[in-house]
């Protein structure tokens, strides 16, 4: 079962999101048959590597609103964060451009790390105040994540899997995804923002039983009328005992 996910790193509802969605992972029978497959999507492609404002102040600029107000808000999505065990320090938070962060997230997923290293990239900029601008950040990260160092500082320094980061922002745009956490499940049902973990369960249990259908046995020697409990009750069959 494919669960792809829009996301940006930078994106608070994208944490709060995947918690939610692990969340309901927990509730599958086989969660282990699920392929996590995460897509690009930067919220601001146009943000400097090193801009010289704040959060706050970056926030107000793009909204058109106040410090004081846009403060105000990340204060209330981080009583969010908190609900699902996650710390945001938006006070030391350091923004920036995120392009070169999803080259790294393709890459590590060639190796199969994607799933340790975005939990990484989200830490570091939400939690640990790490600066995910800065190739050396990075490269630390990846390493965290088990992948080599020299080798991703080369690609780092390489223009590799840009266009794939590309593709997946026009196929973002294809879609109509305007927003990001975005969840699409076996190419069929969607499922925008972080959501509770019921809802995730859901969809992931119908697209479960859609790829794994009951199909009755059928035998000449079946008993029509065998014995069956349902809805709390047994009852013999009449045929049975006429």
């Amino acid at each position: 079962m494919k669960v792809e996910v829009w996301t940006d790193m930078v994106c608070p509802f994208c944490y709060i999101g995947k918690r939610r969605l692990e969340a309901g992972l927990e509730k599958l029978v086989h969660p282990e048959a699920v392929n996590m497959v995460y897509r690009s999507f930067e919220l601001d492609p146009d943000m400097e590597v090193n801009p010289s404002d704040d959060v706050y102040g970056l926030a107000a600029a793009k909204q058109g609103s106040t410090r004081e107000h846009m403060k105000a808000m990340q204060e209330t999505i981080s009583k969010r964060a908190e609900q699902v065990g996650l710390k945001f320090n938006y006070d030391t938070a350091k923004p920036t451009n995120t392009f070169n962060a999803h080259r790294l997230l393709k890459y590590a997923m060639t190796f199969g790390k994607g799933d340790d290293l975005l939990e990484r990239l989200y830490q570091a900029y939400f939690t640990d105040s790490l600066h995910l601008g800065d190739v050396n950040t990075l490269v630390d990260l990846a390493v965290q994540s088990g992948l080599d160092r020299s080798d991703t500082a080369a690609m780092l320094e390489s223009d590799q899997y840009g266009d794939e980061v590309r593709a997946d922002e026009l196929e973002a745009s294809r879609l109509g995804i305007r927003g990001v956490p975005f969840f699409v499940i076996n190419d069929k049902y969607a499922i925008s923002g972080a959501q509770p973990a019921e809802v995730f369960a859901e969809a992931l249990q119908q697209a479960w039983k859609e790829e794994n259908p009951l199909i009755p046995f059928k035998s000449s020697s079946l008993d029509p009328d065998a014995s069956l409990c349902e809805d709390g009750s047994c009852q013999l069959p009449n045929s049975s005992h006429d």
